[in-house]
C-alpha cells in the first residue's frame, strides 16, 4: 500500500506545483480558510487510488465537508491534500506545504505519507516497521528520534499560527531554539531527528496531524494530548484539541 500511496501524493504534488505556477486565486471557505484549485485538483488525483486500494474503506478528506459528519469508524483514511495552504499562498521559497494521507486504525495512525513538493522530501512511516524520507529523488534513508543535544532541545513551531500560548510554553521549557515551519513539516522534522519537540495549542483537524504523527510514531516519537493521554483520532467532528508532539525529549508536560 505504501508504494501506491507515494505514488499518489507525487502525483498530487506534481499537480499542485503546476498551479502553483501558475496564476492562480485563492478563495474563501465557509469556515474562513482559503482554498485553491491545487486543493482540489490534488485530492482529484488521491481519492481514486484509496478507492481502487480500499473500496471499503472510509475517506475523511478537508475538501469533502460531507465527510466530516460521517462517525469515525474502526478504520478510515484521512487526507488532506494540501496541508500549508497559507503558505502554499506566500510563494516565499520556503516550500512549507504537503500532501497528507494516513491510516487510522482504532483511533491509532498506523501508516503515513507526508509529501512537500516544492521540497522534494517525502516521508512515509508504518506503526511497527519504521520511518524513512527520500529526498530530491535520491535513495532512501531510514529516520528516527534523536537524543537530546547538549546545547538544548530544539522545537518546532507554526509559521502562520504561532500563538502566545506557545510562547510562554517554550520559556517554561526553557527552549530557547524553535524552527518555524508551515504544515506536518513540523512533525517530519521531530521524525527526522532535525527537531525535538512540536508543541501546539491553536486549532487543528485530524487530517492536518494524521500523516505527520503516523511518521512520528513509526520513527520513535509520541504525541500527548491535553490531558498528557497519547493522542487519538476519530474524535468528534475530526477536531483536534492542544497536543505535544515529542522525540525523545520525552513529554514536558502541558
Amino acid at each position: 500500500m505504501l508504494d501506491e500511496l507515494q505514488k499518489a501524493a507525487r502525483d498530487a504534488g506534481a499537480a499542485i506545483m503546476e498551479i502553483y505556477a501558475s496564476d492562480f486565486e485563492a478563495i474563501e471557505k465557509s469556515d474562513g480558510s482559503p482554498v485553491t484549485a491545487a486543493d482540489t485538483s490534488a485530492e482529484a488525483v488521491i481519492i481514486p487510488v484509496l478507492k481502487a486500494l480500499e473500496p471499503n474503506t472510509v475517506i475523511i478528506s478537508e475538501e469533502n465537508a460531507a465527510s466530516h459528519s460521517v462517525k469515525a469508524p474502526d478504520r478510515f483514511f484521512l487526507v488532506d491534500p494540501l496541508d500549508g495552504t497559507k503558505e502554499f499562498l506566500k510563494r516565499d521559497g520556503k516550500g512549507s506545504f504537503t500532501v497528507n494521507i494516513a491510516l487510522i486504525e482504532y483511533g491509532i495512525p498506523i501508516l503515513g505519507v507526508v509529501y512537500a513538493p516544492a521540497l522534494d522530501r517525502m516521508f512515509v512511516g508504518e506503526l511497527g516497521k519504521g520511518a524513512r524520507e527520500q529526498s530530491g529523488g535520491g535513495a532512501w534513508r531510514d529516520i528516527t528520534i534523536r537524543d537530546v543535544p547538549e546545547s538544548g532541545a530544539v522545537a518546532v513551531a507554526s509559521l502562520s499560527h504561532r500563538d502566545e500560548k506557545t510562547d510562554n510554553w517554550l520559556k517554561d521549557h526553557n527552549i530557547n531554539d524553535a524552527i518555524s515551519i508551515g504544515s506536518s513539516l513540523k512533525f517530519c522534522l521531530v521524525a527526522a531527528g532535525e527537531a525535538d519537540v512540536y508543541p501546539r495549542f491553536g486549532p487543528t483537524m485530524e487530517w492536518d496531524t494524521g500523516a505527520g504523527d503516523a511518521v512520528l510514531r513509526a520513527a520513535g516519537g509520541v504525541v500527548y494530548d491535553g490531558d498528557e493521554e497519547v493522542f487519538a483520532y476519530g474524535k468528534v467532528d475530526y477536531r483536534n484539541g492542544a497536543f505535544v508532539a515529542c522525540g525523545k525529549a520525552g513529554h514536558p508536560g502541558l
